[in-house]
């Protein structure tokens, strides 16, 4: 029996541990559509479940042991978020995929676990949470990087939470996607947003 890539998009996702819901401009409003599969998009991911806030007082960024990391649970949910993304780009035959991260041992993990290819870290992604001082250069600088990236790939940045929420005004779970375009005045206008159903 053959299916539409959207029943096997159904079916695919019954079958995670971490099922996806998606909200965001979409009239139909769900994982089906192919408005979010497009080339020029960015999927803008705060890492999969690390418990905790912010960093140890002794935080080092080449030394893991120094961090708050991923837990079991937080890399298995990168895991299976990185499967729904893999079989999501075969079935809307998207070729180019860049994958960033973060320098922070537990973006890096997560970025790794999608399994999605090579993982190039972006410093201009890295959390300023213990230096707020840094957002606003650092989302301006993002923003100015994000219009000049090749509109013929989806790009994912993998990053924390006050990255996203500087950029698109959206305080995201940990694993949640925010999928976003940029218009004429390379200001992000968000498409979607796709949720792991157990957030944290």
């Amino acid at each position: 029996m053959n299916f539409s890539a959207s029943q096997q998009l159904k079916i695919f996702a019954v079958c995670l541990t971490f099922v996806f819901s998606a909200e965001g401009n979409s009239q139909e409003n769900n994982l089906a559509t192919d408005n979010w599969l497009a080339p020029g998009h960015f999927i803008m991911m705060r890492h999969a479940l690390a418990p905790g806030t912010g960093d140890p007082s002794n935080f080092d960024i080449d030394n893991c042991r120094t961090q708050r990391n991923l837990s079991a649970t937080g890399r298995q949910q990168a895991r299976e978020i990185g499967a729904y993304l893999k079989d999501s780009f075969k079935h809307a035959e998207i070729g180019s995929v860049k994958v960033f991260s973060s320098q922070w041992c537990r973006c890096k993990e997560t970025a790794r676990l999608l399994n999605l290819g090579e993982v190039v870290k972006l410093p201009i992604i890295n959390s300023f949470f213990q230096n707020r001082s840094q957002g606003r250069p650092q989302t301006q600088a993002l923003t100015t990087w994000l219009a000049e990236q090749d509109k013929q790939q989806i790009t994912i940045l993998v990053t924390h939470q006050v990255n996203i929420t500087a950029l698109t005004g959206i305080f995201p779970n940990s694993g949640e996607m925010i999928v976003f375009t940029l218009d004429e005045n390379n200001t992000p206008r968000v498409i979607t947003r796709l949720l792991p159903s157990k957030p944290a």
